[in-house]
């Protein structure tokens, strides 16, 4: 038999699509009242609110049972075993499946494709899918007054709720045409609901539609202000900003674009150049005009903008005169220094002294030719004065000293390449390219309104620019000299063959001679440098990476490096750690192609550097690995990494750079080199997240050892490969993969390698609940174990035995395992043992009863955890803390801290733990109160257990489940959830789940006996 009661449309009882009577409105709104809380009780005092307002009728509580009567028997009518009601202490329930009510149905479906939301996108958009299945019409079709009222309002929220994530769905997977008619009609009816505006305005944006997004928030904005009476939101404006400087659809939810501000220009003083209309720059101009403000009264007062050639310090600096020109009325004077012309005599004292007294003094004024009379001169000219002076392109600090003004309130503003360090007092300004938007400002402007160029064709240009101001106004200038010319096609030229650096010409300006005139004034070993750098693999470098790419000594290389960042030819985004920007990596380049082998050896060792140091770090971080040791190089030097907190975050620092040279190596190396690196980089590309893009590599790794016969290396590289395995739940791959690896070990004669690959064996048996097989092979290493007399293996040995004793129920054994194994770990002072240890024995004080004891564990380890860098073992902790502050009633906390651990767990893909981190969400939803909420958490946890085949979180997330719909009346469902949770612990030998899912199965049954009495 079918049961149905619908809320949607006109309230109505169906048993197989067949309606049952039901006689007078008030008894179908009691009907909806109780089904709407099926499960629960509802108080006669709420039900007699739902039925009458705020003014029912004198008899009202007679009149309701009546209606009660009238129910019940509908009820009977339409099937004999239809659901039931009873009372309680002045209340009543419906004793039906929330599944059956229509729109429980369809919120329930709701909130779990929420929950699937990024872990299973294709499952959310079938759980949509099912909740519009549920939907026949407005909610209580035809009911007036405030409760019917309010339960519209909740169920459309939900519609919009439902709106919005099948349209964040659709616009993940690039859809964004299909995602406009999902928003488009919920925004008549929520004009000024700005999540809602943003995402139909992505959409169209996103689908070609650019005009009518543009349209539409300029509606919504106006509609805000002239109703609200605010401006619309930070959300809003960041998206209009963004469509309007072309930024794909895609990226708008993490873009930041800046608008372009515009600046009334002033009528140029003395010899000040011509200003221009301004783009950005907003917070440089800020700390600028507040570094004269403050010091403008001031003897002396300096400042000094800086940077790499063509970043637009000149363009600054005039600007910024024109901005405070009306703060010094005495005078704004512009003298070129042309610290980097080939002409170096234009910038000498006596010319610039000289341009400075003409600009102050009549034409035609005999001026001394003597340099010490010329400073003189001008100091005194300048003593009463207050005066801007603009000094452009200086080379060195002495030469902007001769010519301060000395005690005036004259300010002086100086541009130049170089940091300028000895100018004492100086206010320093340290210009980078322009933020992304800001570039496309500056572009457009240059090109006015020629109608040739398109959003995305000018983002891709700037982009190739590097975002360098010089660079952009090139590329823009010369788009405007071809008048048959469409942005498209300049793109195309910049990409072309050897593109870049070569295209960006325009006649008259070529960015490679402003390059040219910054190295031509390094001297041998800073140009090699320089040149050496280009062919590091990664952005960002440290000194070592660069002393094995040049040959020199670590010495000589920092103190290049250091006359480099001076020079702006590199920047320095933490401490030792430099980066080259892009163009000026290909101008770099340009010049290194010249060198041939030479360029090809300097990338070798560079690579066998990065792969050395990678081995000491993970030597440190990862003592239990058995390993296959590198090619000696005695050539290279390695950074100092002595201790494990040292060597975990080099580890991290270098992560990027280790990923990059990977990749060279795997396409450029032997296949000796790939095998010995992905071995060495096996420990993070864990930590990290990225095994599934390595597994071909290890796969090649096998292969290699395999074909060339070193079975022990071999073996390792096997077990690397079902870590890999493991990491992506392929369980079964993963045990027959370290089973081959055991084999090669036995015939080597190698215990320790032998143990290592039970180990690895134990963890993939662990998350397929065999705790019989991981306690039988454990048992069967002990002797080896002893043997070896490896105190490290031993204690991870014990602390697997106690896991597994644990799971079996065998908690006295448990116990001993574990005190051995923190003994052990704490001997050899071992902290990611002892914290592991402390997280299992969290777990054996959560199984017997003592939530106080797991939570001061968990805290103790999480401490110890601090102190390194694998993210993911905290990330763990927390995730285990959780569950302690659950069973303590902290839920709050308990949150928080899953929230976070289910963010970073996706972030690396780790499946199992997200599945953890969404029935811990759950299970602190339901010792809230919210039952409601947790269904759908443990739903899409099970969802995902299942998947990956992890029949521990199977079982827990079943069982929540179970008592989550139980919480809710959904008895059926409860019953199957705890069956399922029940089966599958005795398979696997979980005797305490099994324990637990059958007294809750008991509790089902008793249940459904008292309800059918």
């Amino acid at each position: 038999m079918e049961f149905e009661i619908r809320l949607s449309g006109t309230v109505e009882v169906l048993v197989d699509g067949r309606r049952g009577p039901l006689g007078p409105t008030k008894t179908r709104l009691l009907l909806a009242s109780l089904a709407w809380d099926a499960g629960r009780s509802v108080s006669v005092d709420s039900l007699v609110h739902r039925i009458w307002d705020d003014h029912p009728p004198a008899t009202a509580r007679e009149t309701l049972h009546t209606h009660i009567s009238r129910v019940r028997r509908a009820l009977r009518t339409a099937a004999p075993d239809a659901p039931t009601i009873t009372s309680g202490t002045n209340s009543y329930v419906l004793h039906v499946d929330p599944d059956r009510v229509d729109l429980r149905a369809y919120t329930s479906c709701v909130e779990q494709a929420r929950a699937l939301k990024g872990s299973d996108d294709d499952a959310a958009l079938r759980l949509l899918e099912r909740a519009e299945a549920h939907r026949y019409g407005e909610p209580l079709a035809g009911m007036t007054g405030s409760w019917p009222e309010h339960l519209r309002g909740a169920v459309g929220e939900t519609t919009l709720v439902a709106a919005m994530t099948r349209a964040e769905l659709l616009m993940n997977a690039q859809q964004f045409t299909e995602a406009v008619p999902v928003l488009a009609p919920l925004v008549a009816d929520h004009p000024v609901d700005e999540a809602l505006v943003g995402l139909l305005a992505v959409a169209l944006h996103g689908g070609g539609r650019t005009a009518e997004a543009t349209r539409l928030l300029q509606r919504t904005r106006q509609r805000v202000i002239r109703d609200i009476g605010l401006d619309g939101g930070r959300r809003l404006r960041r998206i209009q900003e963004g469509i309007l400087a072309g930024t794909p659809a895609g990226a708008l939810h993490g873009q930041d674009p800046r608008r372009p501000a515009t600046r009334p220009s002033r009528p140029a003083p003395d010899n000040l150049p011509r200003d221009v209309p301004w783009i950005g720059r907003r917070e440089e101009l800020r700390r600028l005009t507040s570094a004269l403000c403050e010091g403008g009264g001031e003897p002396g007062a300096v400042v000094t903008v800086e940077g790499m050639g063509g970043v637009g310090k000149t363009a600054l600096a005039v600007h910024l005169g024109y901005e405070v020109a009306d703060r010094y009325p005495d005078g704004h004077c512009f003298v070129r220094l042309g610290g980097h012309d080939a002409d170096r005599a234009a910038g000498a004292p006596v010319r610039a002294l000289t341009t400075l007294l003409r600009v102050l003094g009549p034409e035609g004024r005999e001026l001394p030719q003597d340099i010490e009379e010329l400073t003189a001169l001008w100091r005194s000219s300048a003593r009463d004065r207050r005066m801007l002076v603009i000094l452009d392109d200086a080379v060195c600090s002495e030469q902007v000293r001769q010519l301060l003004p000395g005690a005036s309130p004259t300010a002086v503003v100086v541009t130049s390449r170089r940091r300028l360090t000895g100018l004492p007092g100086a206010r320093q300004v340290s210009l980078d390219v322009l933020p992304h938007a800001d570039a496309i400002a500056l572009f457009e402007r240059r090109l006015g309104t020629g109608g040739r160029s398109r959003a995305a064709e000018i983002a891709d240009i700037v982009r190739i620019c590097g975002h360098l101001p010089l660079a952009v106004e090139i590329a823009a200038s010369r788009l405007l000299t071809r008048s048959s010319w469409t942005a498209a096609d300049l793109l195309r030229q910049l990409t072309a063959g050897a593109g870049g650096l070569d295209e960006l010409r325009d006649g008259e300006r070529t960015l490679e001679h402003v390059f040219a005139l910054s190295y031509r004034a390094l001297n041998a070993e800073e140009q090699l440098v320089f040149r050496r750098i280009s062919l590091h693999t990664g952005m960002e470098f440290g000194a070592h990476a660069v002393a094995a790419l040049t040959g020199l000594s670590l010495g000589a290389t920092e103190r290049a490096l250091e006359q480099l960042l001076t020079q702006h030819l590199v920047s320095e985004p933490a401490p030792h750690r430099f980066t080259l920007h892009d163009l000026l990596r290909k101008y770099a380049r340009s010049l290194t192609d010249a060198e041939g082998t030479r360029s090809r050896a300097a990338t070798q060792r560079l690579a066998a550097f990065y792969m050395g140091a990678a081995d000491r770090a993970d030597r440190l971080v990862h003592p239990y690995r058995s390993r296959t040791s590198l090619d000696a190089d005695d050539f290279i030097s390695l950074p100092a990494i002595d201790d494990v907190p040292a060597a975990e975050q080099w580890l991290i620092t270098e992560s990027g750079n280790l990923a990059d040279t990977l990749g060279w190596i795997s396409t450029q190396g032997t296949e000796r080199q790939l095998a010995l690196s992905v071995h060495v980089l096996m420990g993070l590309l864990y930590m990290r997240g990225h095994l599934a893009t390595s597994e071909s590599l290890l796969r090649r790794a096998v292969d290699h050892w395999s074909t060339s016969g070193d079975s022990g290396a071999q073996a390792r590289a096997l077990l690397d490969l079902s870590v890999a395995h493991s990491h992506h739940s392929r369980y079964e791959e993963a045990i027959s993969v370290a089973g081959e690896a055991r084999e090669l070990a036995r015939a080597l004669g190698d215990a320790e390698l032998e143990i290592e690959c039970v180990d690895q064996m134990c963890i993939s048996l662990w998350q397929l609940g065999r705790y019989g097989v991981i306690k039988s092979l454990q048992e069967g290493v002990s002797d080896s174990l002893l043997q070896t007399g490896n105190v490290l293996q031993i204690a991870r040995s014990h602390n697997i035995l106690g896991v597994t004793h644990l799971h079996l129920s065998e908690i006295d054994s448990a116990r001993d395992y574990f005190d051995s194994a923190l003994r052990q770990f704490t001997a050899i002072n071992h902290e990611r043992g002892i914290f592991s240890t402390l997280n299992n024995m969290a777990e054996l004080a959560t199984r017997t009863g003592d939530p106080q004891g797991a939570e001061r564990a968990y805290r103790k380890a999480i401490q110890l955890a601090l102190g390194r860098s694998d993210r993911r073992e905290l990330a763990t902790l927390r995730m285990n803390l959780a569950n302690a502050l659950i069973d303590l009633g902290k839920a709050d906390e308990a949150l928080t801290l899953s929230h976070h651990s289910l963010d970073f767990f996706r972030s690396v893909g780790d499946r199992r733990r997200e599945a953890i981190a969404l029935n811990r969400i759950g299970r602190a939803h339901r010792t809230a109160g919210r039952s409601e909420q947790a269904i759908p958490l443990h739903v899409a946890a099970l969802a995902l257990a299942r998947r990956i085949d992890a029949a521990g979180e199977v079982v827990d997330a079943a069982h929540d489940a179970a008592l989550a719909h139980m919480d809710t009346g959904r008895a059926t469902q409860a019953l199957a959830y705890a069956k399922e949770s029940f089966q599958l612990s005795m398979r696997i030998g979980a005797h305490a789940e099994a324990d637990r899912a059958s007294r809750t199965l008991a509790v089902l049954r008793a249940n459904g006996r008292t309800a059918a009495n």
